[in-house]
């Protein structure tokens, strides 16, 4: 496997991904949660000017690997450019064929708080440890995106 190109990429796992800016939002969740929501959210925020450029990666399977000391992110390749809308059905998209996981975001996470501790503020796939948002299923994931990729912790 050389670096920064993958044939079909490390396993697959049911997760979605935007690439935001120069890293990728890695969008994980049980069924229902809102993964595929959440990845259209950014997009649409990418495209309103409320965060950088947002493109997908993939929606709802996507494949890691390790690439020197960072996750990357690529489609499953029968699902590359395709998201699912809600009330839509399957739409074609623009997507990006690979990019570095920046942000994890958890939906429905058990371990979601209003003020958490910093241990659940990251998480580490393949020994690489990333920045995570555990969100409950009760919130809004999008304004908690948001905030994490255009503020600081003061």
């Amino acid at each position: 496997m050389s670096q920064g190109r993958l044939n079909d990429g490390g396993p697959s796992i049911h997760a979605s991904a935007v690439k935001v800016g120069s890293r990728a939002v890695l969008i994980r969740g049980p069924s229902g949660a809102g993964k595929s929501r959440l990845a259209f959210d950014l997009i649409m925020a990418g495209r309103s000017g409320v965060l950088e450029s947002a493109v997908l990666v993939g929606d709802d399977r996507v494949h890691l690997a390790t690439v020197g000391d960072e996750i990357e992110v690529r489609p499953a390749p029968l699902l590359a450019g395709l998201i699912e809308i809600r009330g839509l059905g399957i739409r074609s998209c623009d997507f990006v064929e690979h990019a570095t996981v920046g942000l994890v975001v958890d939906l429905d996470a058990v371990d979601a708080e209003r003020l958490p501790p910093p241990e659940s503020l990251k998480t580490v796939i393949f020994g690489v440890e990333i920045p995570r948002i555990p969100v409950n299923s009760s919130y809004l994931p999008l304004p908690l995106v948001v905030a994490a990729l255009t503020t600081t912790k003061s």
